[in-house]
């Protein structure tokens, strides 16, 4: 079982920010921005590839709900999954990283600019 699963389960304490009978966001332990936070939908589904239409029609309405909750509807935020190895996805269940709070830079996002994509 992955540590998402764990934690949807709750066999790993997290601090929830919203749950429902289908997803939970909670706040990251490694924080990026002022804002943080993990949603995930509890139902184990590995990557974003994997996702249902009605899943994510779901986890939609669930992400916006989280926004506004924690005051990042107005303002703006970013919201990113990242998909299979390559694209850089540690945990292998799927999850968008909600982050805000304050003006976010855009890294680079490839460590190798002369590798041909």
């Amino acid at each position: 079982m992955c540590i998402f699963c764990k934690i949807a389960n709750g066999e790993i304490p997290n601090n929830t920010v919203l749950e429902t009978e289908h997803y939970l966001a909670f706040h990251d332990i490694y924080p990026k921005a002022p804002i943080h936070i993990l949603i995930i939908p509890k139902q184990h589904v590995d990557s974003f590839q994997e996702a249902t239409p009605d899943m994510m029609a779901g986890l939609t309405t669930f992400t916006q709900k989280v926004a506004s909750l924690v005051g990042l509807d107005q303002a703006g935020y970013r919201l990113i999954t990242n998909n299979g190895d390559d694209g850089g996805q540690e945990i292998h269940h799927l999850h968008f990283h909600l982050l805000g709070g304050g003006k976010l830079k855009w890294d680079h996002l490839h460590e190798d600019t002369h590798r041909s994509i």
